[in-house]
């Protein structure tokens, strides 16, 4: 896993524009044909990006938080690694009053992701859903790439 910075105004591998008001973002990137990614490597990013902002920027992480950005960016890496071929990655941004985290999961399918009927009996399928009862907002956003699925979370 390589984790990087992108500096306000520079655009990211994906073809992003960070706003150049926002803290510094943070982005983790796998390519699965150098030994793919695995979903603890995003929960460590977001635990490592989540005391610093709290150090760097005073925000107030709560620890039920925490863990829901866990829970986002592990679930919606696990689908990104499963669904979509080629690399694929995750940013994280601190709004720039502390109080959010944007969670952006990008890779190179441009099939957007479906929330699976509710079954009982079905093992896995269930990430979505938990990725949206822990969000404030996902939204899915096409790239020249494939997609970007972004998820904002509050820290209190």
């Amino acid at each position: 896993m390589r984790f990087t910075v992108t500096p306000p105004g520079q655009r990211t591998a994906d073809g992003q524009q960070p706003n150049a008001t926002t803290a510094p973002r943070r982005r983790a990137s796998w390519r699965p044909d150098a030994g793919g990614g695995r979903t603890a490597d995003a929960r460590q990013a977001v635990r490592t990006f989540l005391a610093e902002a709290v150090t760097a920027h005073g925000a107030a992480v709560t620890a039920l938080a925490e863990i829901d950005a866990q829970v986002v960016a592990d679930e919606l890496l696990a689908n990104a690694f499963r669904h979509a071929p080629g690399d694929c990655g995750m940013d994280l941004e601190l709004s720039p009053d502390g109080t959010e985290l944007t969670i952006g999961v990008w890779d190179t399918s441009p099939q957007p992701p479906r929330v699976q009927p509710p079954g009982p009996t079905r093992v896995g399928g269930h990430g979505l859903r938990l990725v949206e009862a822990c969000s404030r907002e996902v939204t899915v956003v096409p790239t020249d790439r494939g997609k970007r699925v972004v998820a904002r979370l509050g820290l209190s």
